[in-house]
């Protein structure tokens, strides 16, 4: 027996030396290839001094860092109104007392309509909308309907989110706490949620990743983030370097999150794996 695991083993080793070994050639072969390719297509010059422009990209860049502060300061309150509205829709939605049948009612229609909407023009309708009606300072600003957009828009697909959570729980779990005396709150506060948030962590990372990206639409009705400053930067320069330097801080923000969520979802697949084999 332990002379079969121990082969066992080593072809294991020797598949994942292989592996590595063939994915090192590959990606080696297609950095060359760009390397040797693309700076001798035609006009490259051209496009280098207008996309790739070391002068550009140092004189905007720290320009470009000091107004992506206002988009983390965006994402940083949004985020946990986000997660608290969806969490609400999604328990209103999934509540079974007849006597909150119209707030199921409601809550289908808010999804529905939010979802049916791109975020851009909830941005403009009620980043320009409410503040029309004649609110007074600070309850006129674009920035803040612009945020509240954003939370009401994104709430609605996370609280989606929650929902299939919430659903993936068996129902033998509701039994067992009704068995146990617990009341439906109970059930979903003690033996529900904690599992289905739990479930529901890796594609609500994805999520949060689209929002750090979407925040950057709030610029479309007037505050001055990362966006619109290199939209201002490429106007003054008439070069779109500016744009490529904000493209670079969006990915050192996004890349981290993303492999964040890519650990998270192998290590509740590895979880649930362990789970079944037991």
């Amino acid at each position: 027996m332990s002379a079969s695991l121990s082969r066992r083993a080593a072809y294991e080793r020797t598949r994942k030396r292989r592996s590595i070994a063939v994915a090192t050639v590959s990606s080696l072969t297609v950095v060359a290839a760009i390397v040797l390719f693309v700076p001798r297509m035609p006009r490259w010059d051209r496009v280098k001094e207008s996309f790739f422009s070391g002068e550009r990209f140092a004189d905007s860049f720290p320009r470009l860092l000091e107004a992506f502060v206002l988009d983390i300061k965006i994402f940083a309150w949004s985020t946990p109104a986000i997660v608290i509205l969806a969490l609400l829709v999604a328990i209103a939605r999934n509540s079974r007392s007849a006597a909150l049948f119209p707030v199921r009612v409601l809550t289908i229609a808010y999804t529905d309509i939010m979802r049916g909407v791109p975020v851009i023009l909830w941005i403009y309708l009620i980043g320009f909308g409410v503040p029309g009606v004649g609110l007074e300072r600070p309850f006129n600003s674009p920035l803040l309907w612009g945020s509240v957009a954003l939370v009401l828009t994104y709430g609605a697909y996370i609280a989606e989110v929650f929902r299939a959570g919430i659903d993936s729980v068996h129902e033998s779990q509701r039994a067992a706490s009704r068995s146990l005396g617990l009341s439906n709150s109970q059930t979903m506060r003690f033996v529900i949620l904690p599992q289905a948030i739990r479930r529901v962590v890796p594609p609500l990372m994805n999520d949060l990743v689209s929002l750090q990206k979407d925040v950057a639409l709030v610029s479309l009705i007037g505050p001055i983030e990362i966006l619109r400053q290199a939209g201002i930067d490429k106007a003054k320069f008439a070069n779109f370097t500016p744009y490529v330097a904000a493209a670079i801080v969006f990915l050192m923000i996004t890349i981290p999150l993303t492999r964040t969520t890519d650990y998270l979802l192998t290590r509740e697949r590895k979880r649930t794996s362990a789970t079944r084999v037991r």
